[in-house]
Formats: C-alpha cells, structure tokens, sequence
C-alpha cells in the first residue's frame, strides 16, 4: 500500500511540475482600455510553458500593480493551460496642465496618463501641487467626486487654493465657491434654487462654503 501510495504522488507531482500537461498555454487579460493588452503580458513576465502550479500569481500582481494605470489586478489559474488576469483600470477624473502638457489624475491623484492636449471630457485640476499626498488635490478630487451628476456634467474647472477653499467653475460662466468637501447634496440644491431666483440668475459667483449663510455677487 505505501508503494502504491508512493507512486501516486510520484505521477501527481509528474503531472503538475514534469509533464507538458498542465503547463501556461493561454494568458487572458481583461477590463484593458488604457493599457495595451500586450503591455499587460509583458509586464505580467508569464512564461508560457511555464508548469501552471510554479505560477506565482502574488509576484505576477505585484508587478502590474507598479503600473501607473493599473488600480488593482487579480491573477487566477484556469486550469488546465489559462491564466486570467483580471485588471481594473484607474479611472481620470481631471486633467492638470503643466508646461503644455495634460497629466490626468484619477480620484486618488495619481497621474495616470499624459498628453499634448486637453482630454476632452474632463475639468482642469488647478491646485499648487497636485499629486497623492497634497490635500489640497485630494479635497478639490472628493469635492468633484461628490458632485450631482447635472452638476458635475456642467464642471469645466477646479480650483483648490488650500483645501477648505475649492472653488468650481461651470460651462455657463457660473462659479462656485464650494469651500470644504461635504454636504454635498444639500449645497448643489443650495445653487439650482439660487440659479432659479431673480436674484440668482444674474449672480456670477454664488458662495456655499457655509451652507446656512449663502452669498451670491
């Protein structure tokens, strides 16, 4: 029995690390639009031949997550010869201008691509400086993530001085002085009553900082 026992193993450990059975033949890659697919795979270092039980999926992960572009990714084997790699993208939410460059950010201020030209679609990000670790960036990113929908579709520029000053200019000429992140809801019903008042609608510049004492001018 224990030689029976032995010789099992024996063809087991065979199969996953010896034979050309259940080796990588395939590598899947998903949720890509940023990054090309052959800039995943090559980064990934998966070779194929490779014996899918060697795979170090921890390692693989690693490496892609050092992507600019890349917010998190999973590695998973599909036995028998496919490895999937399932990636997910960091998102721009606004784009930052710097000596005639665009650098786009995602919500959390890391660049995540650059360009010649503006990014159609996006608000300018205009702050001291911008980047993961300044607050003023990343009040100005929760400030824009906050916003209504309407509201956000109308957002061309932010502005963020320090980040209990954020400042919103909108497509129609209107600008916000939104002050700290928070009370988000109630401050965008604050500007669409205010935008629909006789008062209001000649107002340029309509100030909600403080929600309880709005100014307009």
């Amino acid at each position: 029995m224990a030689l029976l026992v032995l010789g099992v193993l024996g063809v087991l450990a065979w199969v996953l690390l010896g034979s050309r059975l259940l080796v990588v033949r395939t590598v899947e890659v998903t949720g890509t639009d940023l990054v090309p697919r052959d800039r995943i795979v090559a980064t990934a270092g998966i070779r194929l031949g490779l014996p899918m039980v060697r795979l170090g999926t921890g390692s693989v992960e690693a490496r892609l997550e050092r992507m600019r572009e890349v917010e998190s990714v999973t590695v998973e084997r599909r036995w028998p010869a496919t490895v999937r790699i399932a990636v997910r993208e960091r998102v721009p939410v606004v784009a930052v201008e710097r000596a005639g460059r665009f650098y786009r950010l995602d919500r959390h201020g890391v660049t995540v691509a650059d360009g010649a030209s503006r990014p159609p679609g996006l608000p300018v990000l205009s702050v001291a400086s911008p980047g993961p670790t300044d607050a003023a960036t990343l009040a100005a990113l929760r400030v824009t993530g906050e916003l209504p929908r309407e509201l956000a579709a109308r957002l061309v520029k932010v502005e963020a001085p320090t980040p209990e000053t954020v400042t919103l200019r909108l497509s129609d000429g209107l600008t916000v002085v939104w002050g700290s992140p928070g009370r988000a809801a109630e401050k965008a019903r604050l500007i669409e009553a205010l935008r629909g008042s006789a008062a209001g609608r000649g107002a340029r510049t309509v100030d909600v900082s403080s929600p309880d004492v709005v100014t307009t001018r």
